[in-house]
């Protein structure tokens, strides 16, 4: 870990568990405030709490008017964003014939529009301060050459992230914003528990290591890393990205 994350200022989204905390740790052992966002306020509270100089705030990020909030406390508490992960998702099981078109607007409206909201939010505070880092968690069921059966509504969120998000590195980086992606594979954490439509495979959520499943702490470090090197992607998987 270099010195960049030092006094920065950090928005992370989904941060009372899972990858969103573990990159919350990581971010404030860097010298980083962060701010943590998520629904529950009590788990945030306790966090807070073991994190000196963070900033709870509870947010459903399907409500626009909590990301215009989360927003502006982060302003009136820190007076900028130099960093913000949009690492909170959910995600969505099954057949594509028997997916729920409800349930797959609900699960497009975290992953895709609360994400374009709080982008939209921080883009002009970023710009107006000379740039900044926004790093969107996608998903490598995403890529092309990772398929996995079952969760073709998932990962077209997921696809869709990830086209808006490296066409906003175009658009911004003239504006010294950078936009990455970082493309987890299976994580030991209580996102497949969370997902509509039961648990996508036989996986423990209890944080272990297990085979061919990454620890939060291993994604989290990966995050660091791209926030640091501001490169366009970055993933758990060995396998170079195509061109």
């Amino acid at each position: 870990m270099t010195k960049f994350l030092e006094n920065k200022i950090a928005i992370v989204t989904g941060a009372s568990e899972g990858i969103g905390l573990a990159v919350a740790r990581l971010l404030a052992a860097g010298g980083a405030k962060v701010v943590l966002a998520a629904r529950s306020e009590e788990k945030l509270k306790k966090i807070g709490n073991e994190m000196p100089g963070s900033m709870p705030v509870r947010a459903d990020l399907r409500k626009p008017e909590d990301i215009e909030n989360l927003v502006r406390k982060t302003m009136e508490r820190f007076g900028r964003i130099d960093i913000l992960v949009n690492n909170a998702g959910q995600g969505i099981y099954g057949p594509l014939e028997k997916v729920n078109i409800g349930d797959y607007k609900r699960v497009m409206e975290l992953n895709v529009y609360a994400v374009v909201e709080l982008m939209q939010k921080a883009i002009p505070i970023m710009r107006k301060q000379g740039g900044g880092r926004i790093i969107n968690v996608s998903s490598m069921v995403s890529k092309r050459y990772y398929p996995y059966p079952n969760l073709s509504a998932y990962a077209s969120t997921k696809s869709a992230l990830n086209a808006l998000s490296l066409t906003a590195r175009m658009e911004l980086e003239k504006d010294g914003i950078v936009v990455s992606v970082m493309y987890p594979r299976m994580t030991a954490t209580r996102f497949v528990v969370n997902a509509v439509g039961g648990n996508p495979a036989d996986t423990r959520a209890d944080g272990k290591r297990v085979p061919g499943v990454d620890t939060a702490e291993d994604v989290a470090e990966t995050v660091i890393k791209l926030i640091e090197s501001g490169e366009a992607e970055a993933g758990m998987c060995r396998r170079p990205f195509p061109a």
